[in-house]
Protein backbone atom coordinates (compact mmCIF):
# COMPACT_ATOMS: atom_id res chain seq x y z
CA UNK A 1 0.00 0.00 0.00
CA UNK A 2 2.93 2.35 0.64
CA UNK A 3 4.30 1.63 -2.49
CA UNK A 4 1.17 2.79 -4.46
CA UNK A 5 0.58 5.97 -2.43
CA UNK A 6 3.93 6.84 -3.33
CA UNK A 7 3.55 5.89 -6.92
CA UNK A 8 0.75 8.24 -6.34
CA UNK A 9 2.60 11.10 -4.76
CA UNK A 10 4.83 11.19 -7.46
CA UNK A 11 2.18 11.55 -10.12
CA UNK A 12 0.67 14.04 -8.40
CA UNK A 13 4.23 16.12 -7.99
CA UNK A 14 4.80 15.91 -11.99
CA UNK A 15 1.12 17.45 -12.98
CA UNK A 16 1.73 20.09 -9.87
CA UNK A 17 5.03 20.63 -11.92
CA UNK A 18 3.40 20.74 -15.14
CA UNK A 19 0.93 23.04 -14.09
CA UNK A 20 3.86 25.58 -12.86
CA UNK A 21 5.56 25.28 -16.26
CA UNK A 22 2.61 25.62 -18.13
CA UNK A 23 2.43 29.15 -16.40
CA UNK A 24 5.62 30.44 -16.16
CA UNK A 25 6.04 30.18 -20.20
CA UNK A 26 2.42 31.34 -20.63
CA UNK A 27 3.90 34.71 -18.73
CA UNK A 28 7.17 34.32 -20.95
CA UNK A 29 4.72 34.57 -23.74
CA UNK A 30 2.36 37.52 -22.54
CA UNK A 31 5.11 39.47 -21.65
CA UNK A 32 7.27 38.85 -25.03
CA UNK A 33 10.40 37.67 -23.57
CA UNK A 34 9.90 34.55 -25.07
CA UNK A 35 8.03 34.94 -29.27
CA UNK A 36 5.47 32.68 -30.31
CA UNK A 37 6.92 32.11 -33.48
CA UNK A 38 9.81 30.27 -31.43
CA UNK A 39 8.88 26.57 -32.91
CA UNK A 40 10.02 24.90 -30.07
CA UNK A 41 8.77 26.64 -27.00
CA UNK A 42 5.36 26.95 -28.64
CA UNK A 43 5.72 23.16 -29.20
CA UNK A 44 6.29 22.23 -25.37
CA UNK A 45 3.56 25.09 -24.43
CA UNK A 46 0.91 23.14 -26.89
CA UNK A 47 1.66 19.59 -25.82
CA UNK A 48 1.56 20.84 -22.03
CA UNK A 49 -1.79 22.58 -22.74
CA UNK A 50 -2.93 19.15 -24.41
CA UNK A 51 -2.08 17.49 -21.28
CA UNK A 52 -3.56 19.61 -18.99
CA UNK A 53 -6.87 20.96 -20.41
CA UNK A 54 -8.48 17.57 -19.96
CA UNK A 55 -7.82 17.99 -15.72
CA UNK A 56 -8.74 21.82 -16.26
CA UNK A 57 -11.93 21.87 -18.45
CA UNK A 58 -14.24 20.57 -15.80
CA UNK A 59 -12.42 22.98 -13.41
CA UNK A 60 -13.18 26.01 -15.50
CA UNK A 61 -16.81 24.64 -16.11
CA UNK A 62 -17.30 24.88 -12.45
CA UNK A 63 -15.59 28.07 -11.73
CA UNK A 64 -17.39 31.65 -12.08
CA UNK A 65 -15.25 33.66 -14.88
CA UNK A 66 -12.98 36.22 -13.88
CA UNK A 67 -12.22 38.47 -17.21
CA UNK A 68 -8.46 37.64 -18.18
CA UNK A 69 -7.65 35.84 -14.81
CA UNK A 70 -7.46 31.83 -15.32
CA UNK A 71 -7.73 30.38 -11.41
CA UNK A 72 -8.38 26.91 -12.72
CA UNK A 73 -4.56 26.17 -12.25
CA UNK A 74 -4.76 27.49 -8.94
CA UNK A 75 -7.43 25.16 -7.96
CA UNK A 76 -5.96 22.23 -9.36
CA UNK A 77 -2.64 22.69 -7.17
CA UNK A 78 -4.90 23.17 -4.18
CA UNK A 79 -6.79 19.91 -4.62
CA UNK A 80 -3.51 17.80 -5.64
CA UNK A 81 -2.31 18.84 -2.61
CA UNK A 82 -5.17 18.00 -0.35
CA UNK A 83 -5.34 14.63 -1.96
CA UNK A 84 -1.68 14.20 -1.59
CA UNK A 85 -2.64 15.36 2.02
CA UNK A 86 -5.70 12.41 2.47
CA UNK A 87 -3.15 9.76 1.51
CA UNK A 88 -0.43 10.02 3.44
CA UNK A 89 -2.67 10.44 6.34
CA UNK A 90 -4.04 6.93 5.06
CA UNK A 91 -0.65 5.78 5.15
CA UNK A 92 -0.04 7.09 8.60
CA UNK A 93 -2.98 5.39 9.81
Amino acid sequence: MTALIQIVSMLINVLVMLVIVQFIIGLLFAFNVINRSNEFMAQVYQSINALLDPVLAPIRRILPGTGAIDFSPLVLILLLNALLIILRSMAAA
